[in-house]
């Protein structure tokens, strides 16, 4: 476990988001995103030892926390850019998201996807009516090519995190847990780009100071706890890990700066503690994740938590696997 290294009070940046952000993004989502459930069992409070409140975006629309960022960012569009459409890049999540937030908003949407994208988010945002474009995330940069495909057709890029409507509708995920839960101890978020950990810290650490911002990152993907340790951003090879969702080579500049502040420390799980706590998950919560979305309860079962608070929230950030995937990992 990495802790953040402590900046003084002159090394920190204007804030990038605040909570009125995040409540504001919470009023232009009301209606249109799922307020999705917190989850409780017995059996797992009395596997890891402490009160465990499951946030569960694998129920948002199009399966993951994403649909938040994503319609928040493209709501807030002019309507002369939404007659023109948006672009974005993504591994699956944020690219289905995109696309039904222009469908939803009369706008229309081109994503850049990796070739070996789950084939089921592939489908899925081609369903809502997105145009594909594929690239090779081990020898091609996918952000560069989504560059050059806005400005070539005068589409709005909405990137998966680095922006400030996109972590502010994030962290409207913690706003609706702590509004059910009251202040926790210790809050444990998936972190791939960083958005969902830096909206998530942003309203966590205003509602309940104190609290834990714990972020749980892939093995093989641990650019934030190294960026952290650093102190400012680092580059690793582009991740081989099941958690596809949390495959990114090095955080976000406007996610690293939030994150720098607000994040106590971030973990690692390995492939196979994933897969443990997915099957967990499937045979004895009785939900489905995908294995990003699972990273966080991996952590938790894994006792990377330590020392570990009485109270603490894990968010489930998303459920989009295909049944031959999810055998796939299983095996």
């Amino acid at each position: 476990m990495t802790q953040r290294p402590g900046p003084s009070a002159g090394d920190l940046p204007d804030p990038v988001v605040t909570l009125d952000d995040v409540r504001d993004a919470a009023r232009r989502l009301a209606g249109v995103a799922h307020h999705t459930p917190v989850l409780r069992s017995r059996t797992l409070d009395a596997l890891v030892g402490a009160e465990v409140h499951l946030k569960c975006e694998n129920f948002q629309r199009v399966g993951a926390f994403k649909f938040r960022g994503a319609y928040h960012a493209v709501s807030r569009l002019a309507p002369e850019q939404l007659a023109r459409g948006v672009a974005a890049y993504s591994s699956g999540n944020h690219a289905q998201a995109v696309a039904l937030a222009a469908q939803e908003l009369g706008s229309r949407a081109v994503i850049v996807m990796p070739e070996d994208a789950p084939a089921a988010k592939v489908a899925a945002t081609a369903g809502y009516g997105a145009e594909i474009v594929r690239y090779d995330r081990y020898t091609e940069d996918r952000a560069a090519l989504a560059h050059k495909i806005a400005e070539e057709r005068g589409l709005a890029l909405v990137p998966p995190y680095d922006h400030p409507h996109v972590i502010a509708g994030q962290g409207t995920t913690a706003l609706e847990l702590l509004a059910e839960t009251g202040p926790l101890d210790a809050l444990l978020v998936p972190v791939g780009g960083g958005g969902l950990m830096a909206g998530c810290a942003t309203a966590a650490t205003a509602l309940a100071p104190g609290i834990r911002m714990i972020g749980v990152e892939p093995e093989s993907g641990d650019d934030t706890q190294r960026s952290l340790a650093a102190g400012h951003p680092v580059t690793v090879p582009v991740p081989h890990t099941i958690a596809d969702g949390q495959a990114v080579a090095t955080p976000g500049t406007l996610t690293f700066a939030v994150n720098r502040r607000l994040v106590d420390s971030v973990v690692l799980v390995s492939d196979d503690e994933i897969r443990a706590a997915m099957k967990l998950a499937f045979e004895r919560l009785k939900i489905v994740t995908e294995p990003s979305g699972a990273s966080g309860l991996a952590a938790l079962l894994a006792g990377r938590v330590d020392p570990l608070p009485p109270r603490i929230g894990v968010i489930i950030s998303g459920g989009n696997i295909g049944l031959e995937r999810f055998l796939e990992v299983m095996r």
